[in-house]
């Protein structure tokens, strides 16, 4: 039991008691359902009770009603909040061009379109490993049966510290599962289950992350209910209210004061998958959900072609929250915003200037534009790639990603420094092979011990230094 006693009164969302679920949700608060109040007349002893038993019994204008540990509520209703918040701190991911270029914040919204092959659930699956949430609610809406069931083996295998013992990932998920042989109102209806579980948690004081493999396929299931229904079709045969239903679902995200005692914040974050037929982002479900969401993952599947993971094309791809958590990188990671605006600088500018070469051809670039290009593809190599399945670059810390930014940024400046002094860009490369090796292998150092690493990194760009000054005075 909580701090409340027989004779206190009692009102909706206060905190009664608490549950032991396993290692990493120690406490499961028990929360007086919304609308209810009174004042207590019986509440039991701490002890062991099926989630069915009432423990509660509060009495309002002469009625007296009884809870048990569990509430019921209508999955299709926001549960009600004190007051909504600014989001002010990141969703780290352990994917370093989704946390440096392309940020969420706790409380926000991703949509992550892609084709067929492009690696949306991977992307979701990996990301539902190592994000810095309280609860993961994996929901697998309309996809294969096999993922989800390669999702419960990992997260089973998978495992995270915590106070020196290692723990599954799995306690802390909620998987819920409408595969595409299950019923079209089920899967329909199972969007809106994950969200009032997310909305469950949250009220406790807990930050989660929703993640939603498909949302194509609710939409899908969406227009078979509204064609069963007889009602007017829209584009593609999609109900003329699929943009009202998809707002009413990503509104629910955000970071909250919950009603009742004691004061908690929680916060809900929102990514929905979208699987739009033949990668063609103009389809209504697509065009809807970037009307909406916030950030926005795209997917390349000529990128995935080329075993480029994760394949996120960086042109199409955009983050509103980055004036918002640059207060919080700036704070905890001195420098970090000027590093990532430089690195979106320089591939951008490489971007500009293939399609530039494709016309002329590289021969007749200058040097500086040579060195934007090479060292452009440096970054995509070198810091854009990941591998998910490898055991140094399977997360990678914010402290990690800073480095090799700073790394890659150095080189860049010192080489167009030098070129300005009249030096040749084939000569500096020839010179700087060493450096240029080692950049390659910055993400293949296990970022366990912070310090080991840093004082590895500081001594690399201590020497780098070193060498442009030494090729300056040639």
């Amino acid at each position: 039991p909580g701090t409340f006693r027989v004779g206190d009164h009692i009102t909706g969302g206060d905190i009664w008691g608490s549950v032991i679920e396993n290692n990493l949700l120690d406490d499961h608060k028990i929360m007086l359902p919304p609308r209810a109040r009174g004042q207590i007349t019986r509440i039991a002893e701490a002890g062991s009770y099926t989630v069915t038993e009432k423990l509660l019994a509060v009495k309002f204008n002469g009625k007296t009603t009884e809870y048990s540990m569990m509430h019921v509520w209508p999955v299709r209703v926001s549960r009600p909040v004190t007051e909504r918040l600014r989001c002010g701190a990141p969703l780290l991911t352990g994917q370093r061009t989704l946390d440096a270029l392309f940020p969420c914040a706790q409380g926000g919204t991703v949509c992550i379109p892609g084709a067929f092959g492009s690696g949306k659930t991977v992307i979701s699956q990996s990301i539902s490993k190592f994000l810095n949430s309280d609860i993961v609610v994996y929901v697998g809406c309309g996809e294969r049966g096999n993922e989800m069931a390669e999702v419960l083996m990992e997260f089973s295998m998978r495992s995270i510290k915590l106070e020196g013992k290692s723990e599954p990932i799995l306690k802390r998920s909620c998987l819920i599962a409408n595969t595409s042989n299950m019923p079209v109102a089920a899967r329909e209806a199972s969007i809106y289950t994950a969200i009032t579980i997310s909305e469950y948690f949250r009220d406790q004081g807990k930050n989660v992350t929703l993640m939603a493999d498909s949302t194509s396929r609710w939409a899908e299931a969406l227009r078979e209910i509204s064609g069963r229904l007889g009602e007017m079709p829209a584009d593609q045969g999609f109900p003329a209210y699929l943009g009202s239903k998809l707002a009413s679902f990503y509104e629910r995200a955000g970071q909250i004061v919950a009603p009742g005692s004691p004061k908690r914040k929680g916060s809900v974050s929102i990514v929905g998958a979208v699987s739009p037929p033949g990668g063609d982002f103009s389809d209504p479900v697509t065009s809807c959900t970037l009307g909406i969401v916030q950030v926005f993952w795209g997917l390349d599947t000529k990128l995935a072609q080329r075993k480029h993971f994760p394949s996120v094309n960086i042109a199409l791809s955009y983050s509103k929250y980055l004036a918002v958590l640059d207060e919080y990188y700036e704070k905890e990671h001195p420098g970090f915003p000027q590093l990532r605006d430089k690195i979106k600088e320089l591939l951008y500018s490489s971007h500009n200037l293939k399609q530039l070469t494709q016309l002329v051809g590289k021969a007749a670039l200058d040097d500086h534009d040579r060195i934007t290009l090479d060292v452009a593809s440096l970054v995509e190599e070198g810091f854009l790639q990941q591998n998910g399945y490898s055991e140094y670059d399977e997360f990678c810390p914010l402290w990690k990603t800073k480095y090799m930014m700073k790394a890659f940024i150095r080189f860049h400046d010192e080489s167009q420094r030098i070129i300005s002094e009249g030096h040749n860009w084939a000569k500096i490369k020839q010179l700087t092979g060493g450096i240029l090796s080692t950049l390659r292998n910055m993400k293949f150092e296990i970022p366990d011990d912070e310090d080991t690493v840093s004082f590895k990194y500081d001594n690399f760009l201590r020497k780098m230094s070193e060498k442009f000054v030494s090729i300056s005075n040639q």
